[in-house]
């Protein structure tokens, strides 16, 4: 098996095939362990992760603590609100004083596209990319392909439909290079008005029916619309939205019966996923935050470098 040799998670387009592959097979033993009645490890005792996050954020940020503790890291969860950003002080500067104070890696949220890339350069400590801007959101995407391998037992040929705010979205961006990278067929879907102008050139497929989409997809995930990325009026009307490209139960109704339906979180339901659907049977939703406490571990442990999982 490769054996991993970056310092930083800072997209998956420059992700190989086989480095994604490990990050799914490491979690799988990670998985394991969240099942425990002690859900410990000390696989990365002595280690000091930093999350530092400038967007609000449930999921992600909870995720990612629960994945250092488990595996007995300390933790520090600094929010921007909270930090000397609110004083002036810039995200390198807050990063570098963290740094000195010798926490092992960072994982850093912010709604400019490359921030972590830009910190990843200045720092020595490693750098976690849990969503910057419109660009990208790596581990998102990891936890996405593992619960698709998971419930359909493998990625290659597989037919995966992304609909909603392509536009604006780093989870569909993430999701497009990493399945692309293992072989399923990619569709983007949604209004003209919320499609990339160059999305073609990423290898996908571009669709304006959902309905004809999901009749031919094996794995259908939603996304929401990122309202607060939108500087401009993108759509007439949220009903009109979800008329068009809500996932309702009438148009799951007219698709395959083991159609996977994902959705990053957090939902907006009755806009572009119905209720019934979120909780329906062919929803995976939760096994996917289950799923993203696994690969975060996964990727902490690979990038801090300790041996052997107890």
């Amino acid at each position: 098996m490769t054996e991993w040799k970056k310092r930083d998670l800072l997209d998956l387009q420059h992700l190989e095939k086989e480095e994604i592959e490990l990050i799914l097979e490491t979690a799988k033993s990670f998985r394991q362990v969240s099942a425990r009645d002690v859900k410990k490890v000390p696989a990365l005792r002595g280690k000091t992760v930093a999350l530092l996050f400038y967007e609000p954020s449930t999921r992600t940020r909870v995720s990612f603590e629960l994945a250092a503790k488990r595996l007995s890291a300390d933790v520090i969860n600094i929010a921007s609100n909270s930090s000397s950003s609110s004083k002036g002080e810039s995200i390198l500067d807050t990063a570098l004083n963290l740094e000195a104070m010798n926490v092992d890696l960072i994982v850093v949220r912010h709604p400019s596209s490359g921030v972590p890339d830009v910190l990843s350069r200045h720092l020595k400590a490693a750098v976690i990319n849990a969503g910057d801007g419109c660009r990208e959101h790596p581990t998102q995407a990891l936890l996405d392909i593992f619960t698709v391998k998971e419930k359909l037992g493998k990625i290659a040929g597989l037919n995966v439909t992304i609909v909603g705010d392509i536009l604006h979205s780093r989870v569909a961006r993430s999701n497009i290079w990493g399945f692309k990278k293992l072989g399923a067929n990619v569709t983007v879907c949604g209004p003209a008005t919320l499609m990339p102008r160059c999305v073609k050139d990423l290898g996908v497929e571009v669709s304006y029916d959902l309905e004809s989409s999901m009749k031919k997809s094996d794995c259908l995930i939603v996304l929401r619309l990122q309202k607060e990325r939108q500087q401009d009026s993108f759509l007439p009307s949220l009903r009109e939205y979800a008329k068009l490209f809500g996932v309702s139960q009438s148009k799951l109704d007219k698709a395959s019966q083991d159609l996977l339906i994902m959705h990053p979180g957090p939902t907006n339901r009755g806009v572009e996923i119905g209720a019934d659907v979120a909780d329906g049977c062919q929803s995976v939703i939760l096994e996917q935050v289950t799923n993203g406490v696994a690969i975060r571990m996964a990727v902490l442990y690979l990038l801090l470098g300790t041996k052997g999982v107890n």
